[in-house]
C-alpha cells in the first residue's frame, strides 16, 4: 500500500512556484556583480519581529572597494525606506566612515518580470 501512495503524490499535477523574498532578490543582485554578500538582519523569536543591523541595513555587500549598505523592500514602499534612513541617528557614521547606503524597491512590470528600483541614499 506504501508504494501506492508515494507513486500517486510523488507527480503533483500543477507546479509549484517558489517564493523569492526581495531580500534574496537583492542578494542575488550583488553575487552577481562580484560582491561579497550577507543577510545582517535578524529575527528575534521572543519579540516576534525582525531587527535590521544599525536599525536600518538588511544586507551588507562588499566589492570593488566599496562597502554598502542595503535595505529591501517592495516597490512601493521605498519612499517610507528613504525616511526611516533619513531619520536614523547612525546614518552620519556610516557615511563618515564611506559606506554607500541604498534602498532595493522590487516589483513586477506588466510582462511579469521582477525589476529592481535602486536608491542611492548616500
Amino acid at each position: 500500500m506504501r508504494g501506492f501512495y508515494r507513486q500517486r503524490y510523488m507527480h503533483l499535477p500543477y507546479k509549484v512556484e517558489r517564493i523569492v523574498t526581495p531580500t534574496q532578490r537583492s542578494l542575488k543582485h550583488y553575487r552577481d556583480k562580484g560582491y561579497i554578500a550577507g543577510v545582517v538582519e535578524r529575527w528575534i523569536p521572543q519579540a516576534r519581529k525582525r531587527s535590521d543591523l544599525f536599525g536600518i541595513l538588511d544586507i551588507v555587500a562588499v566589492g570593488d572597494g566599496e562597502t554598502v549598505g542595503v535595505q529591501t523592500t517592495s516597490g512601493s514602499n521605498v519612499s517610507a525606506r528613504v525616511k526611516k534612513i533619513a531619520d536614523s541617528d547612525t546614518v552620519a557614521h556610516l557615511r563618515e566612515a564611506g559606506w554607500t547606503l541604498v534602498v532595493h524597491g522590487w516589483r513586477k512590470n506588466s510582462k511579469g518580470r521582477w525589476v529592481l528600483r535602486e536608491v542611492d541614499v548616500s
